[in-house]
Formats: C-alpha cells, structure tokens, sequence
C-alpha cells in the first residue's frame, strides 16, 4: 500500500468515523471496555492524546483511573518540532492549557514525564499489532524512541479494523488494542 493509498484510507475513514451513528453510545462503551482493561494494569503513568477528527476521548476513563491515587498520572503529547516525536506533560481536568504548532490543546507549564503505558488513537488498524494513524509519524517514533519503551494501547473504534493493512517501514506494533467491542488482541492477556 502505498502513501496514496494510505492518504485515501484516512480520509475515508474520518469521514465515516465522523458519521458513526450513535457514536456517542460507541464512546460510552469504548469508555467501559477501557475503565475495565485499566483494572488489571500496574503502570502509574499513562500518555495519552486530545481527542481530534471525532477520536475516542480517554481522559474521562483515565480521570476515573486516577481519582483517590495521587501516585497515578496521566500526561497530554507536546510536540517535539525538532526530534519529531512527543513529549508527554501531566494533565488534570482543570489544569491551564495551550494550542500546540497543530492547534490542538496542550497542557501549560506542567511537570514532563516518561509514560509507562501509552494509549495510541486508531484511524485504522490491522492485524498483529498495526496501527493506521494521520501520517505524521510522531506517535511511532515517540514508540520507538523511548527507553524503556512504554506498553503501547490501540484505542478506536471497530469500523476502522482494515484486514489487509500491511506496514510500513516505520511502523512500531501496538501491544493491545481496544475498541467499542471489547479487547481485539492483548499480547499481555
């Protein structure tokens, strides 16, 4: 599949990720398949994302996680223009925020931390572990970077499952992924 190709798949899909129907009802149970995937995770540091193109939002399944564990924390992606990958700074509903270089919300002036875990967005996903994500990289470079590399979550929603998906060179596997139907794969579990 080449970058073409993949540029039309994306679009296609946030196109039909945007008309789900019933999405709501779709994040809500995506919202309890992670709250209960989280039960049995020993991490106490979790990178995260801002919701964007109609994405699964997290943060409220992770606030849950936290909440009565000052231990626990969760961190938003800043931008790293220059090495292209994320940095990962505490959020906590609340606390300032800023518009990254892409417009997207970032926490201001919090502490930076490595993630132990990594919960990924999926425009797309294909078997063994692959991932379709916006094209720019940032996500599988942090991955591939990080030392010791976190445990990598796939979080969308099933309509983006794309059988045929083959990788690219670049492309780091996700350990877990998570849709609105339940745990598809879990290396762990």
């Amino acid at each position: 599949m080449d970058a073409n190709d993949r540029a039309a798949i994306r679009h296609k899909l946030i196109e039909q990720r945007l008309a789900l129907p019933n999405r709501l009802g779709l994040a809500a149970d995506l919202q309890e398949v992670l709250r209960v995937w989280l039960l049995r995770r020993r991490e106490t540091a979790i990178g995260a994302y801002w919701p964007i193109k109609g994405e699964f939002d997290p943060l409220p399944a992770l606030y849950r996680w936290s909440e009565g564990h000052p231990e626990r924390r969760i961190g938003l992606p800043v931008v790293d223009k220059a090495h292209g990958t994320l940095r990962f700074h505490v959020w906590h509903p609340g606390c300032p925020m800023e518009e990254d270089a892409f417009h997207i919300p970032k926490p201001k002036g919090t502490e930076e931390f490595q993630p132990q875990l990594m919960l990924v967005p999926c425009l797309g996903f294909g078997p063994c572990g692959l991932r379709l994500g916006y094209g720019g990289g940032f996500m599988d470079k942090t991955l591939a970077e990080l030392q010791p590399r976190p445990a990598a979550v796939g979080i969308g929603y099933a309509h983006g499952f794309l059988p045929l998906l083959k990788p690219s060179p670049l492309d780091v596997a996700l350990d877990a992924m998570l849709t609105e139907e339940g745990v598809v794969w879990d290396r762990e579990g």
